[in-house]
C-alpha cells in the first residue's frame, strides 16, 4: 500500500487546471484511498507524480510544470472509462 495519496479534481467549466482535493500520509493516505475505492474512483499510482503534488495546499489548482503527467492520468482514465 502507498504512504502518500493525493486525490485530483477537475472541472472543464470552473478550473484552468486539476485541483488537489484531498492529500495525505500514512493512516489519511490509506483513507483516501478506501474513500476512492468506496466511491469506485479509479486509482492511478505514480509515486513520482504523488511527491510533487503532495506539499501542495488543498484547493490549489496543479502547476503548469506537471501537465505533462496529469495529462497521462487522463489518457488512462480516459481508457478505464471507455473499457467499462
Amino acid at each position: 500500500m502507498s504512504d502518500k495519496a493525493v486525490a485530483l479534481k477537475y472541472d472543464k467549466e470552473q478550473d484552468g487546471a486539476p485541483k488537489v482535493v484531498a492529500l495525505g500520509k500514512g493512516e489519511i493516505a490509506q483513507k483516501i484511498i478506501e474513500k476512492a475505492k468506496e466511491y469506485h474512483v479509479p486509482i492511478f499510482c505514480n509515486q513520482e507524480l504523488v511527491n510533487s503534488l503532495i506539499n501542495l495546499d488543498i484547493d490549489t489548482e496543479v502547476p503548469p510544470s506537471l501537465y505533462n503527467a496529469i495529462v497521462e492520468v487522463f489518457v488512462w482514465l480516459m481508457k478505464n472509462e471507455s473499457k467499462a
